[in-house]
């Protein structure tokens, strides 16, 4: 026992009127004798060896047992529990008294305390339906899980972050406070009054506390003042004897003004893992210790009430300070300036420290930066260190008095808001407003993200309206035993009740050689979704489709077929586009290779209009992060009108900025007609609320015009263009070098750009163009996915399957796109390009 323990709480040793070893228990757990810890509390079962008799038996009819105390307590703390009884009779009911403690104090009347059923004291769980008596804690404690590892089992559970409670198959700890603490307790009577009763331990409590926790957790702020780790919050351990702690989560290293000054508001703060600075919720009795301990063995320690009395304490090597002085529950709304109506948009709330304090029923932190994948996708998203919650323009929960910083964003065309505001004591409302600086809708412009999984199609529909975000392609597909988006399935649009705004479950098909593609508007599934074995299809699986057999059912539907983050698979896009099957590509990144990809088809001769996407599998992409925008015009807006802008190329796909782009007047996806060689007039402007640098107009692949200016919201440039021959315009923008510019938050790190959809521009009739070497390059690709697909694929044995399709020769099947796009590009070789 050591000095705290004699000086705060004393186990008394009831090894002297122990009657009863653990044949009493009936075969129930026993509970191991000795020093035991509950709560932090030192008790004593037995005597200090834990050799038997161990309890004290209070028995129906038989003597009170008198244990003799003669000292003073501010509190008395009984280990017991009721044994179930051995006859027939019914157990008693809730309240009924089954023993009664008599207390005597020096000179004082003896008080007598009823024990009573499922008061102070009950029998140990008994299954689904037990509860704890209502007026004492269960001996065990609720111990953090293992957050790095563990078993699967506990996936979903470490999310609670602490266990279930371990030891409640022991006792119960009942409590009777002194009213007296200055007088000396003479002795306390147990006996039964009709239940047997087990007395495991007695402890006397000194402190002028309650032995339990009553006071809820507040957040404390964790820093490491000498030469911390290197992975500080990792080694961060906390632990609290007579308490509960949360996981510690990482605070910003940098200053608030910073912060607050960050180019790219709405969007995110970088990450800071060496950050020295980590957050923990604390809740504890004064007399609580608090033990801070890296990898190095030698832990700080901490009483609770030094740290919650002073505000903070120092050892010279970790500070521990209280990081709120008070909270009140809020009621947000988000209004729009111009109709002052709430607006769905997506929010973040924290301390000038940088704890957060979310809306309620969302994530303070998204588990996605802890190398997790699948988890935690649904009405909130990380960016960088800050997670954020999807709201309909309405929140309530807590936030501390004083000093919040809000941070709110919504898409591209809304001007996001951080800035520091002020709570008071006792506030209950906030309004907050957003201005829209622009509203491409107005010009004829909708948004949409053509590539979105795990969302469910109401959650996408939620998340799209925080992003301002018209369409979401939200799409089914399968890894291997996993299906998504089954059941949202239903072949017409999931329509939002509020503005033009829509999620159309579609499919994502995928082989993981010959490449993925992305069909919308499907009215019936076009199965199967993925082939070919592992990761997409299951295990050992045979090569069952080709994505051109996928293309030509969807377009049988009416659906548009989009080849996904272009080219990659590069196995079958060769095939697709030389057959004409492709009504798009998609850019979900801005790699140089992938822009001469795509650059490489147009100066072919292919249409391709392009649209962006973001691929998202998890909460640490917000849908639309890159989106199209397609040009309806005067059309109403609907989703057959969006697809139907995107398959005649009036798009261009970006990562924050709004693109216009015209040569001589026309718009984009048109074709300009020059009766020969000649100059056009290019123009272009570039708008956003996040930084960037360039504008550049693209002919044929390689830049014509250009301006730039570092950290630019908006850029313009009017130039003339020599054509002389036909050729294509685009224009694009990015960093000082456009592949070197500033990069979202997001898990990929994707870049800040934008990128138009093509301006044809024919010198002479119809627009022709043709390149002999890609021409070539695309007969290579080709003739090398047929090689695979006679060479590499998986098969079933000929005639011991009927596939899909029907066809007896399922060779001849998977091989005829392929043959077919070799005769195009072999046809294009033999005429020039005719």
């Amino acid at each position: 026992m050591d000095d705290r323990e004699q000086r705060d709480y004393e186990p008394i040793e009831l090894a002297a009127w122990g009657n009863a070893g653990d044949e009493a228990l009936d075969g129930d757990l026993p509970i191991p004798g000795g020093r035991r810890s509950f709560h932090g509390l030192p008790f004593l079962i037995g005597g200090p060896d834990g050799g038997a008799p161990g309890y004290v038996l209070l028995e129906p009819g038989a003597d009170d047992v008198v244990v003799p105390l003669g000292r003073t307590a501010t509190n008395v703390i009984v280990a017991h529990r009721r044994l179930a009884d051995r006859s027939d009779e019914a157990d008693p009911s809730l309240g009924e008294v089954v023993a009664v403690y008599g207390i005597e104090l020096e000179g004082r009347p003896p008080i007598e305390v009823p024990v009573r059923e499922g008061f102070e004291v009950t029998v140990v769980p008994g299954g689904w339906g037990w509860r704890a008596p209502i007026l004492a804690e269960t001996a065990g404690t609720r111990e953090p899980f293992d957050r790095a590892r563990g078993a699967w089992g506990q996936a979903g559970f470490r999310q609670t972050e602490p266990a279930v409670a371990s030891g409640t198959d022991e006792v119960f700890l009942w409590t009777w406070e002194n009213p007296e603490p200055g007088t000396s307790i003479a002795s306390i009577r147990l006996g039964s009054r009709g239940s047997r009763i087990l007395v495991a331990a007695i402890t006397l409590g000194h402190e002028d506390e309650r032995p339990f926790v009553r006071d809820a957790a507040i957040p404390v702020r964790v820093s490491w003042t000498g030469d911390p780790p290197p992975d500080p919050a990792a080694e961060l351990d906390v632990s609290v004897d007579r308490g509960v702690v949360s996981y510690p989560y990482r605070l910003p290293d940098d200053d608030l003004e910073a912060y607050l000054s960050y180019p790219s508001a709405g969007w995110g703060q970088p990450a800071d893992p060496t950050s020295p600075h980590a957050y923990v919720r604390i809740g504890a009795v004064p007399s609580a210790t608090i033990t801070v301990g890296g990898s190095d063995g030698k832990p700080g320690r901490f009483r609770w009430r030094d740290v919650s009395g002073a505000g903070s304490a120092d050892d010279g090597r970790v500070r521990i300070e209280v990081a709120e002085s008070g909270r009140t529950w809020v009621h947000v709304r988000v209004l729009d300036d111009e109709t002052g109506r709430p607006v769905p948009c997506r929010v973040h709330f924290r301390s000038p420290e940088g704890i957060p304090y979310q809306p309620y029923g969302h994530h303070d932190h998204v588990n996605s930066d802890l190398d997790t994948w699948h988890v935690d996708v649904g009405g909130d998203v990380r960016l960088g260190r800050l997670t954020y919650a999807y709201i309909d323009g309405t929140c309530q929960g807590w936030l501390p008095t004083g000093d919040v910083i809000v941070d709110v964003a919504r898409g591209f065309e809304v001007e996001p808001l951080r800035e520091r505001i002020r709570i008071e004591r006792g506030q209950r409302e906030l309004d907050l407003r957003l201005r829209r600086w622009t509203s491409m809708n107005d010009r004829g412009w909708y948004s949409g993200d053509s590539h979105v999984h795990f969302l469910s199609a109401q959650g996408a529909l939620t998340e799209q309206q925080g992003e301002d975000l018209n369409v979401v392609n939200l799409l089914q597909s399968q890894w291997g035993s996993l299906f998504t988006n089954t059941e949202d399935f239903t072949g017409r649009p999931h329509v939002a009740h509020d503005g033009p705004y829509l999620t159309f479950v579609s499919q994502e098909n995928r082989q993981h050689f010959l490449g993925h593609l992305v069909l919308w508007g499907l009215r019936r599934p076009v199965m199967p979704w993925c082939t070919d074995g592992s990761i997409e299809a299951e295990v050992g699986g045979a090569l069952e489709a080709t994505e051109s057999d996928w293309a030509d059912r969807c377009h049988e539907q009416g659906g548009t077929v989009v080849i996904p983050h272009f080219p990659q698979p590069n196995g079958e896009p060769a095939t697709l586009i030389a057959t004409d099957r492709a009504d798009a590509v998609e850019m979900i990144v801005q790699h140089r290779s992938f822009h001469d990809e795509y650059y490489g088809y147009l100066n072919g001769g292919y249409r391709l209009p392009l649209v962006g996407g973001t691929d998202k599998m998890s909460a640490d992409v917000p849908v639309g992060l890159y989106r199209t925008y397609a040009r309806l015009g005067d059309r109403g807006f609907s989703y057959e009108a969006w697809c139907e802008a995107v398959r005649d190329g009036r798009t261009f796909m970006t990562g924050g900025p709004l693109l216009s782009f015209e040569v001589d007047g026309h718009d984009i996806g048109d074709t300009v007609h020059l009766d020969g060689p000649g100059t056009v007039t290019v123009s272009a402007r570039a708008e956003s609320t996040l930084p960037f640098a360039t504008l550049e107009v693209v002919h044929d692949g390689s830049v014509a015009a250009s301006t730039s200016e570092e950290g630019a919201r908006r850029l313009e440039l009017t130039a003339d263009v020599r054509i002389d021959r036909d050729g294509w315009l685009a224009a694009r923008c990015g960093g000082p070098a456009y592949f070197d510019g500033p990069s979202h938050l997001d898990v990929w790190g994707r870049r800040i750009f934008a990128h138009t959809s093509p301006i044809y521009v024919g010198t002479a009739g119809e627009w022709r163009r043709f390149d002999e070497a890609h021409a070539r390059y695309m007969l290579t690709s080709i003739e090398g996915s047929l090689e695979y697909i006679r060479r590499r694929a998986v098969r079933h044995p000929k005639g011991r399957v009927t596939h899909h399709h029907g066809e007896d020769d399922h060779a001849a099947y998977l091989e005829r796109p392929f043959l077919e796009a070799m005769r195009a590009v072999q046809e294009r070789l033999d005429g020039s390009g005719s």
